[in-house]
């Protein structure tokens, strides 16, 4: 799946989709959820009405620079104690007409497991950088929050950072910047704190069209009904839920598209009215 914004095209690079308990997002989402927003359906939500998750990474091709936002779980990684599962994640990224070392930028939305799981490929037992020409951008203040929750024992699993942030770290190959920076003249990281301190999403701006990808600041449609219900896997959840109603108020209505980093195809829409709350519009 790919979508062309001006003179940019950002390509959709799947790793593993599957679908988990509403709850796991959202306290309190209804039995009859799907009766109540139809438009869920047959998207979003599987036959046995729960809703359906992809792991993805996408990359932002401007002509000029080769741009991977988030790099997903990584193949066979172990994750909060469990063995992880295959990934033919760089068979995908040929597939859409990129291989590794055409990469130019890795773009980190934050360091949470699934979205820096490729930052890193293991070779002959030691953990190598799997994009050895790119420039990997890690938020200042994200690095920083995730070192301080190792140092201190913090309250949240930290595993991932040994084999996937360490090693690129140690190649020198991690630019740290602001949670506001621009990375070309079309696209912009901008602060969207909540679900981490540090996290960012993407601004694409070209030839008058424009797209935003979202990061985690919302994991499915359904946190379009209602933006300030707290979220699971939010952090700080009173600020995640203050930062998802700030995003839909600074898109909805309008002709940005929004692209779901954890959205299952079709991935993309707009945000639209819907009663007393919003949906995303898919056509």
């Amino acid at each position: 799946m790919s979508w062309t914004i001006g003179s940019v095209r950002v390509s959709k690079v799947v790793e593993h989709e599957f679908a988990v308990p509403f709850e796991d997002y959202l306290v309190g989402v209804p039995d009859d959820v799907v009766t109540r927003y139809p438009w869920l359906a047959p998207h979003f939500v599987s036959e046995d009405g729960r809703p359906r998750t992809s792991i993805h990474g996408l990359v932002i091709d401007t002509g000029e620079l080769r741009i991977l936002v988030d790099t997903g779980l990584g193949h066979m990684r172990p994750v909060m104690g469990t063995p992880g599962m295959p990934s033919d994640f760089l068979d995908k990224l040929t597939a859409a007409g990129y291989d590794a070392g055409d990469i130019d930028v890795v773009v980190c939305t934050h360091l949470h497991f699934d979205h820096v799981g490729w930052n890193t490929r293991l070779v002959s037992g030691r953990w190598v950088p799997t994009f050895p020409q790119a420039r990997y951008l890690f938020g200042k203040q994200e690095f920083d929050h995730w070192s301080h929750l190792r140092d201190t024992g913090g309250y949240h699993n930290v595993e991932h950072l040994h084999d996937a942030v360490d090693p690129v770290v140690a190649a020198g190959l991690v630019d740290y910047i602001g949670t506001e920076h621009q990375l070309t003249d079309e696209v912009t990281l901008f602060p969207t704190p909540g679900h981490t301190p540090g996290h960012v999403s993407v601004l694409i701006r070209s030839r008058g069209e424009e797209a935003v990808i979202t990061g985690d600041l919302m994991h499915h449609p359904i946190q379009l009904v209602a933006p300030l219900r707290h979220g699971n896997f939010d952090m700080d959840k009173a600020q995640g839920a203050l930062t998802r109603q700030a995003f839909v108020e600074r898109f909805a209505n309008s002709k940005v598209m929004v692209i779901g980093s954890h959205f299952c195809d079709p991935t993309s829409g707009w945000i639209v009215r819907h009663g007393s709350g919003w949906k995303l519009r898919t056509g």
